[in-house]
């Protein structure tokens, strides 16, 4: 056997419909699993990349339909397939949807849709993935479900009144699909102030804003943002730095502005919701609105009930460094200051999954022949924020 045939073998995905084993499993087939994929297929591993969905960038198709990148082109490519266009220009949802469909065409991936994990376990020092009506096992594991997991909608809104149009940014598409009258935005990411300045043009709109955002203007100096963080270094700086473990710990807004949002787009600001009666929205500073509808950009939370291994710790959020956790084989990659600010941003996931390639691939050569100890069971759902940045 030639060595492009051994390599085409050792890609080929787990076939349906019987138990199946691979060196490596990958779950989700959006931007990070896609930069895995590409690595594992270099390093001539044999995997799958399971994905819930029945296509891949699931987390895409649920944006709104004018969504915008902050970051351009040329900052918004995966390892080895360049984005196509101005490499200045920003591209839209539907882009980079285009864009990541044929980026797993290019590398022919080995993705399995319809395929979504109910369970993942350890037994006989394999990994088995519970799928329905059928078993995948594997020796080694990156989680690749990014930050973007559960939509997170706060308990007041219960206290709507059913007649108020209420969605989470996931579930809102376009400004002529939302009723006239008062549009409440709660959240004040980029996320929130985007959809909030679409809504302007035909509605009259409120954002409400809980927690103090650092504004960054788009291009400085004729220069995209980017190309100064770039060239700063400010996006390679580490979590483990001193100014890396300040910086996690600060939000900002790229492109828009609190001032901007009122002068030029005529939106109302207001600090956190507090309190719902009805139609009666009432935020910390006591003021009150009446609204007819509400989008709650309030971002997500993550999920990792379905892995029955020990990887929360005692708050109850994942524990890992560099995505690199202590059950052996175990990974993970696209999360939100994984390692750096551009961990979970899709021209730049590629560092952190070129790095897991490597661990991967060495922990595949030293993997002891004898089976390693089952990890114990007791995981449970995480329960912190993730960011709610557009481009992760």
């Amino acid at each position: 056997m030639s060595a492009r045939e051994l390599h085409e073998d050792r890609a080929k995905p787990a076939e349906k419909g019987s138990d199946n084993h691979v060196e490596v499993a990958v779950v989700g087939a959006s931007q990070a699993g896609l930069a895995m994929g590409y690595y594992l297929r270099e390093l001539g591993l044999r995997f799958v990349i399971l994905e819930r969905a029945d296509s891949i960038a699931p987390a895409w198709r649920e944006r709104w339909d004018s969504l915008t990148l902050f970051t351009p082109r040329r900052y918004s490519a995966l390892p080895g397939l360049p984005f196509p266009g101005d490499p200045e220009g920003y591209p839209t949802r539907d882009e980079v949807i285009d864009y990541l469909e044929r980026y797993a065409e290019t590398f022919e991936l080995p993705i399995e849709l319809n395929s979504e994990v109910l369970r993942l376990s350890d037994e006989d020092g394999r990994f088995v993935f519970d799928l329905e009506g059928r078993t995948v096992t594997s020796d080694q594991v990156v989680v690749a479900t990014g930050p973007f997991q559960t939509p997170y909608v706060p308990g007041i809104a219960e206290n709507l009144d059913p007649e108020v149009w209420q969605a989470h940014s996931t579930g809102y598409r376009r400004p002529g699909d939302v009723p006239e009258g008062t549009v409440l935005v709660v959240g004040g990411g980029n996320t929130g102030f985007q959809i909030a300045k679409e809504l302007s043009a035909r509605h009259k709109v409120v954002l409400s804003v809980g927690s103090t955002q650092k504004p960054l203007r788009q291009r400085i100096a004729g220069r995209d943002l980017f190309w100064w963080l770039t060239k700063t270094h400010l996006l390679s700086t580490t979590v483990e730095s001193r100014l890396g473990s300040k910086l996690r710990h600060r939000d900002t807004l790229i492109g828009s502005s609190p001032r901007q949002l009122k002068r030029k787009y005529g939106v109302e600001m207001k600090p956190r919701a507090t309190d719902v009666s009805g139609r009666v929205v009432r935020f910390e500073d006591g003021s009150v609105v009446e609204v007819d509808a509400v989008i709650w950009a309030t971002g997500y939370r993550p999920d990792y009930s379905w892995i029955d291994l020990p990887i929360l710790d005692s708050n109850g959020r994942l524990r890992h460094r560099r995505g690199v956790t202590d059950v052996p084989g175990l990974n993970f990659v696209g999360l939100t200051w994984q390692w750096t600010r551009g961990s979970a941003l899709i021209g730049f996931v590629k560092d952190d999954a070129a790095f897991l390639g490597e661990r991967i691939s060495s922990f595949a050569k030293t993997r002891p022949v004898s089976k390693r100890a089952p990890a114990s069971a007791g995981a449970a759902a995480g329960t912190t924020k993730e960011d709610s940045a557009t481009d992760a």
